[in-house]
């Protein structure tokens, strides 16, 4: 029950994942090609991109004019990387050619077989890895 020390707990949702970017409007347009989402909102300080299937969740990004991409892997002193994101491909191979397609950059360390690691046009590390689940269900 609640009281003055424990209030209750507010709903709460995750969002959207934001990520600093020189040109936001340019990122947008990079993974919304990636993960064939639409832009949901377009300016020149904010964008965003959500899944087709009217989802209110997505991933933003804002302006940071003076964007400091993080180094892969991190030397001492480096910016390091703080987040990022794994993205599932039905085709790992095909995956990556169409990310190198839409700019991406495959980063020169690669700790797993099973998964490649990438840089977006505006220096975010980013995961694509094999998913079974999203295997062509036709016959």
């Amino acid at each position: 029950m609640p009281d003055r020390q424990h209030p209750a707990r507010p709903r709460a949702e995750l969002s959207a994942t934001v990520l600093g970017a020189p040109d936001p409007r340019a990122l947008a347009a990079f993974y919304s090609a990636l993960l064939s989402w639409p832009i949901a909102y377009d300016d020149p300080e904010w964008a965003m991109v959500k899944p087709a299937d009217g989802g209110w969740r997505g991933l933003s990004f804002q302006l940071e004019a003076d964007h400091v991409p993080p180094a892969w892997p991190a030397d001492p002193g480096e910016q390091q990387m703080q987040a990022h994101l794994d993205i599932a491909v039905d085709d790992l191979e095909a995956g990556v050619a169409h990310a190198v397609g839409l700019g991406a950059v495959v980063a020169d360390h690669q700790p797993q077989d099973d998964v490649r690691v990438l840089v977006d046009p505006a220096g975010h590390p980013f995961c694509l890895f094999a998913s079974p689940d999203l295997a062509d269900p036709r016959p």
